[in-house]
């Protein structure tokens, strides 16, 4: 399994017992305001997610990285590389995404994570191009996407949730001019 390191965050793969944080989380109608239809998920329904997180690893070689708080060990949330399939209209694409337990908000964990994650997907993965779609109202998910370099494309709708969205999206020569050097692979094999 592929684990990313940053100063003050793991980045690793996921885990039967994190099923309890992951359902908190997913609990909290402030943290699923911007998430497709805004409703909370069960207990269930995060169970079936960590199914899929895992298994898409399986399956792409890529996904969603259970984050860690490297002081406490807390799972702070998820970052990591999927397939938006829910949107069409910019498909075949990779995202970059990131959710985050409201205790870990304002401490830049998200975009520590998301620039480990991104640096991933253009050092390991190979990627071309990484796209992040967001709520247009979601201010914290704008700024994270300005610090990672990701640039403003196109809104639309998405189909089954009616929701407003802005796609944003950075290419391997833009990430690169971005940060002016390619930044070492934080991956390491454990």
């Amino acid at each position: 399994m592929i684990v990313l390191g940053t100063d003050r965050l793991s980045l690793r793969g996921w885990r039967g017992k994190d099923l309890d944080a992951l359902a908190s989380m997913n609990a909290d109608p402030e943290v699923m305001r911007y998430i497709l239809d805004g409703s909370v998920r069960d207990r269930e329904q995060s169970a079936e997610g960590l199914r899929t997180m895992i298994t898409d690893w399986e399956t792409r070689g890529f996904g969603l990285f259970a984050v860690e708080v490297r002081e406490t060990g807390a799972l702070a949330g998820w970052v990591g590389l999927a397939v938006p399939e829910f949107l069409p209209e910019v498909m075949p694409a990779v995202e970059i995404g990131w959710r985050l337990d409201r205790r870990f908000w304002g401490h830049g964990y998200a975009s520590e994570a998301a620039a480990a994650a991104l640096r991933f997907g253009f050092n390991v993965c190979d990627l071309d191009r990484i796209i992040s779609i967001r709520h247009v109202d979601n201010a914290r998910s704008t700024r994270v996407m300005a610090k990672l370099g990701l640039a403003y494309e196109f809104s639309t709708v998405v189909p089954e949730h009616e929701q407003p969205v802005a796609v944003h999206a950075t290419t391997r020569e833009q990430y690169q001019a971005h940060y002016g050097i390619w930044p070492p692979s934080l991956a390491e094999t454990s």
